[in-house]
């Protein structure tokens, strides 16, 4: 049992996975910590309250904070448009590999024919 789970960690996509997700981590804190501390206070002068986070309102003994889901929307738009940016440079850097004209058969066989017919014609 031990010798098929060290099979199946050593393949590359399983590996491959545990890397996406500790980059993935890592981003996420990094991403936060610019919504928590350049962007939300930026937007916090407009609204005249720095930590949106607190932002809350309340219904009866419900209190919904709205604040936190707007920081969380913040961290969204950021690392979707980041990651859309970082794979668009990705795919596009990639070589292009040469094309392989398509041969139309029936262009071909027209081209033997005009052949044969130019041989004929010459005797």
């Amino acid at each position: 049992m031990i010798k098929e789970f060290k099979e199946f960690i050593a393949r590359g996509n399983v590996i491959d996975l545990a890397v996406g997700v500790i980059i993935g981590s890592a981003f996420t804190a990094i991403v936060k910590s610019l919504t928590d501390n350049l962007i939300n206070p930026l937007i916090g002068i407009f609204l005249g309250k720095v930590d949106l986070s607190n932002l809350k309102f309340s219904i009866g003994d419900a209190t919904f904070k709205y604040g936190s889901f707007l920081n969380a929307i913040i961290n969204f738009f950021i690392v979707v448009f980041i990651l859309v940016k970082i794979i668009n440079k990705v795919v596009k850097n990639e070589p292009e590999e040469p094309e392989e004209e398509e041969v139309d058969v029936s262009a071909q066989y027209l081209e033997e024919i005009r052949d044969l017919l130019k041989e004929q014609a010459k005797k």
